[in-house]
């Protein structure tokens, strides 16, 4: 198994980590002895990056301690034990410390790799109120008259300036900040963002108090946000004096608002955290966020400013490097039963609220659907009720029919009665096969000569009927045609072009994709709403086989001849590759890195609970799936997502509209991705 692929570095994902050392005050040697044993068990963990809290290697606590010569020498003495240590640790560090330059004493970050002090970041803000008097003993960056200084016979780049940059892991640039310099208004690690960092760095002491546990939380949490940046925030524990504070050592990462690690507070000994994180997700934010570029121009002077250092780490490279960060299986759907039902309601709302105005606006009251008993027609349904309803009109005005053809099963024809019924609107069924063997007799095809011939005129002949006379009934009625078909059939391009499943009036469920629909109807049932207690019918539709029924000859009437996940991939991944594809653009490499990390071992991971069955696939399925997907989705199927109908944009996820996040041209071709696929072993 060890291959480049394996190796989350292969990836663009750096493996960072933030240390609590348990401290002793005023004892740098003390200090310096947690410092290297943890930084040992970083790299050891295969770490690009560990941080160290505020001050760390004399304790933040010193008070006017810090204006003493021996405690000074000792943390320089104490910084050069670190230096010596890191030539045979392929990571960088970032060191808090007292410095003293040009007879003053500044709070610094020091930043420690290759045997070699890279960088000294001193500290902006000096908090002087409540607890702190930082301004009794430091001095602020922006008082340095200087912007190397001499350290160890080398001259060093200092300031507030400085971005560090690992030349072989590009994407990896960080900034260094500390403490109260993001509780400002206007961090300078903003201004680092823009200049370029992907991961900010703080080392902090923050003692703490009652809520500021979560305060912490919303601080970082949007600074990461906002930056579209990693955010590494450290925090000072057990050691620290307790004359008039305590200090609960709370350690932070972040990624772009996400929580992706987070230490144990009051913690008696020494310990460390990891995350892995997405540098290329990162990238791709700022690059699709447009307004990141027009702030960068308008502080072009503040970015202008920056100096970055660059120097390359013996990273781990060649060995296997699994990836330690949740990847849920359902980007879609989280495995949280909150949040998935705070997901289920937003997104019911959204589609329900989109078909009210798109009826208020064109003074219809009236819809005409098709019910097959599957599940998109049955969620589009239940979204018609539950939009009557809060207009007010009854449901009788939902004009449903239900259209078997050549293949239909019995099964899903009772399950589409059963549903119309459970619903109240109005319910009716056509037999479209007379209109098909005419339709097949004016083709002069070999199914009306008896010729078992089921071929894809055959299918679309039967899926083009049945929206023939959706449209026309809505003409008649004075309706419109609500479509039914969902974004992962339109990404796979699983539809009947034209008069077929692809076009309607108006779309609800456009860009909701089929794993998040199959836990919409199941949301619905659980909670009793629309149906009220007939909810058995949406727990049959949701156990049934999902198939397009155009092909006769299953086995039985209940089980039928087509499976479109044995034509096209199981939708459970091919929503996976859909999400990454669309929502980040990834390399299909990455795609199958982390569909792997995700779906390897089933025993692994978070599931939703309500999940029944529990799939796990190596790495050749979804290799193999993901070439489906690529082909389908690049080379095509474009055309039929260029001229889709109307309907609400649902999740950031994406949509497939040509007038909102995809435009792409119709005749492409899939060959660089393709491409990229023969990289995945198999």
């Amino acid at each position: 198994m060890n291959s480049p692929f394996f190796n989350l570095y292969s990836h663009h994902f750096a493996r960072v980590a933030v240390a609590i050392p348990r401290v002793r005050i005023a004892d740098p040697a003390y200090n310096v002895e947690q410092t290297i044993l943890l930084a040992r068990q970083a790299a050891g963990q295969g770490a690009a990056l560990v941080a160290f809290p505020e001050l760390g290697l004399s304790a933040y606590t010193c008070d006017d301690l810090f204006h003493q010569r021996a405690l000074l020498d000792a943390c320089l003495e104490g910084l050069a034990a670190i230096v010596e240590e890191s030539r045979t640790l392929p990571l960088a560090m970032v060191i808090g410390m007292p410095l003293r330059v040009n007879h003053m004493l500044f709070n610094c970050g020091v930043v420690v790799a290759n045997g070699k002090v890279q960088g000294v970041v001193p500290k902006s803000f000096l908090p002087n109120y409540g607890e702190f008097y930082e301004s009794r003993q430091f001095t602020p960056a922006d008082c340095a008259a200087v912007d190397q200084i001499d350290l160890f016979g080398e001259r060093i780049p200092f300031g507030a300036n400085l971005l560090f940059e690992v030349a072989n892991l590009p994407l990896l640039r960080f900034h260094v900040e500390i403490c109260e310099d993001v509780w400002v208004p206007v961090p300078p690690s903003s201004f680092a963002a823009m200049a370029g960092a992907t991961v900010l760095v703080n080392l902090s002491a923050s003692n703490v108090v009652v809520g500021k546990s979560g305060y912490r939380h919303q601080l970082v949490g949007q600074q990461s946000a906002r930056c579209m940046a990693a955010y590494l925030y450290t925090s000072a524990g057990r050691g620290e004096s307790t004359t008039d504070m305590a200090w609960d050592g709370q350690s932070l990462i972040y990624e772009k608002g996400e929580l992706l690690a987070e230490s144990e507070r009051f913690a008696d000994d020494s310990h460390i955290i990891y995350a892995d994180v997405d540098l290329d997700r990162l990238s791709t934010e700022r690059m699709k966020a447009t307004t990141f570029a027009q702030s960068v121009r308008r502080h072009a002077a503040e970015v202008a400013n920056f100096r970055v250092i660059g120097f390359e780490l013996d990273l781990p490279l060649a060995r296997t490097l699994p990836l330690a960060r949740t990847i849920e299986r359902f980007p879609y759907v989280p495995a949280d039963r909150a949040r998935r039902d705070e997901r289920c309601t937003e997104v019911y709302n959204i589609q329900v609220q989109a078909l009210i105005q798109r009826l208020s606006s064109s003074g219809i009251q009236k819809v005409v659907i098709g019910v097959s008993g599957g599940l998109d027609s049955t969620h589009a349904l239940l979204v018609c009720a539950n939009a009557m309803d809060r207009l007010g009109l009854p449901r009788t005005n939902i004009l449903a029919y239900t259209m078997p053809g050549f293949a239909t099963s019995g099964r899903t024809l009772k399950q589409a009665r059963d549903l119309m019924a459970a619903v109240g609107c109005s319910a009716q069924e056509i037999d479209i096969r007379p209109s098909c063997i005419q339709m097949l007799k004016d083709l002069g095809h070999p199914y009306v000569e008896g010729k078992a011939e089921y071929d894809i005129t055959f299918e679309n002949v039967q899926a083009g009927e049945r929206t023939n006379h959706l449209f026309r009934l809505a003409n008649f009625h004075n309706g419109i045609v609500i479509g039914t078909g969902d974004l992962s059939e339109l990404a796979l391009g699983w539809c009947t072009y034209g008069v077929g499943d692809h076009m309607s009036h108006y779309n609800v469920n456009a860009s909701v994709p089929k794993t998040l629909i199959s836990y919409l109807v199941r949301w619905v049932a659980d909670t009793g709403s629309v149906v009220g207690d007939r909810a058995q019918v949406l727990l049959d539709i949701l156990d049934t086989e999902i198939s397009p029924e155009l092909v006769p000859g299953g086995e039985n009437d209940d089980k039928p001849a087509q499976s479109t996940q044995d034509r096209i991939g199981p939708y459970e991944l091919q929503d996976f590759n859909l999400f990454y594809t669309l929502r980040y653009g990834y390399k299909p490499s990455k795609t199958a890195f982390l569909a792997y990390s995700a779906w390897q071992d089933r025993e692994l991971g978070r599931w939703p609970e309500e999940l029944g069955t529990r799939n796990q696939y190596d790495l050749g399925a979804i290799k193999r799936n993901l070439g489906i997907f690529l082909f389908r989705f690049f080379k095509t199927s474009q055309f039929k997502r260029s001229c889709v109908p109307n309907g609400p944009k649902v999740g950031n996820g994406g949509s497939l509209s040509p007038r909102g996040d995809w435009r792409a041209p119709s005749d492409s071709e899939a060959t660089v991705w393709l491409d990229d696929l023969a990289n995945i072993p198999d």
